[in-house]
């Protein structure tokens, strides 16, 4: 008999208006709308916006009128119904912004890379340590895409037994109108900092593994002699403390004839069956981005992920930060992330550039 797969309730919001207020301090990155988009979703009321460039804040209360432009950074540190700070600020300020987050007694949602220096996440990890904070870290490829959240609602059915490799692709597409500090390596980190920080984080959570070790790692700039400091590739192979495998590659060659910034995947090797993400697009077809291809011991079978998860992740952050919790991601995850991508960066082999 074919198994059938059931799949979780949509998420719903988790708190009443105004009873979990948040703020945003930092707008470098576009991120910062997807994770207030979600924050709003899950319930959460924003209170206050900060950052020192006028136009990223007059844009962002375009799309958010409910923000009040506070005049400082301290402002918004200062003002106690604020309980949660979220930012997308240039990545290298992101790990010191959530220490001075954290020592004033509010928790600290960053986009990704949240850390790019082994410093600055040892203090991080003191500030968690000392404030009992959270320091909560963006990793939208798989938090906010419903393809990599179903993979993992069928992973824990056991659809496919014990997940032994994960090989994830994060292919983008560099466009035009990038700010300077995105050619700058000291200030986003390099690729495998950068946008590999997504795949590390799938890596531990798809296995469940708690460490790594990286193998190999490479970076290069084969394309992009006019910005020196930009890395247009980068690759690693690690292998995770309970034996399974990880692989990633990233680049910045996504080409104008594609239908998304990215063709995205990830490939899910299990004991019992296989599972494919095509996240952003399903080329030469019209089935769109979302796609989840399972292959177990009864035959093929295709979901379209779209409508049917959500993205719990915002409301189960927002009640760690009431409850004190680690429901939507464990402290020591996120960080153990950060620091197998800081160490595949600073240990890289550059092929080119």
């Amino acid at each position: 008999m074919t198994r059938t797969y059931a799949f979780d309730p949509l998420p719903q919001p988790v708190v009443e208006p105004g009873e979990f207020t948040f703020a945003a301090v930092g707008l470098d990155h576009g991120h910062i709308y997807g994770m207030t988009e979600g924050l709003l979703g899950a319930g959460a009321t924003l209170s206050q916006v900060f950052d020192p460039d006028p136009a990223k804040v007059a844009a962002f209360v375009e799309r958010f009128p409910q923000a009040q432009v506070a005049a400082s950074e301290q402002e918004v540190l200062d003002d106690p119904d604020v309980r949660l700070v979220a930012s997308a600020s240039i990545a290298s300020d992101r790990a010191q912004l959530g220490i001075r987050v954290l020592d004033a007694g509010k928790d600290f949602f960053a986009d990704k890379p949240a850390i790019t220096t082994l410093d600055d996440l040892e203090a991080a990890r003191a500030a968690v340590e000392r404030a009992r904070g959270i320091f909560a870290v963006y990793y939208a490829e798989r938090l906010q895409s419903e393809a990599a959240i179903l993979a993992g609602q069928l992973i824990d059915q056991g659809a496919i037994g014990t997940v032994v490799q994960v090989a994830s692709f994060g292919p983008h597409r560099i466009g035009t109108g990038r700010p300077d500090w995105f050619y700058d390596p000291a200030q986003y980190g390099g690729i495998l900092c950068d946008i590999g920080s997504h795949n590390f984080e799938q890596m531990l959570h798809y296995t469940g593994a708690t460490d790594g070790e990286i193998v190999s790692s490479t970076v290069a700039n084969y394309a992009h002699g006019e910005t020196p400091g930009l890395q247009d590739f980068g690759d690693a192979h690690v292998v995770l403390d309970n034996g399974a495998t990880g692989y990633v590659r990233v680049d910045w060659f996504t080409p104008d004839g594609l239908d998304a910034f990215g063709d995205g995947r990830t490939l899910l090797l299990g004991t019992e069956g296989y599972i494919e993400l095509r996240k952003y697009t399903d080329i030469t077809t019209g089935n769109g981005g979302n796609q989840v291809l399972l292959v177990d011991g009864d035959g093929q079978f295709r979901f379209d992920a779209t409508g049917k998860t959500g993205y719990p992740y915002f409301g189960q952050l927002i009640r760690d930060c009431l409850d004190r919790t680690e429901t939507a991601m464990t402290q020591a995850h996120a960080f153990k992330a950060a620091e197998l991508s800081i160490a595949a960066q600073q240990n890289a082999r550059v092929l080119a550039g």
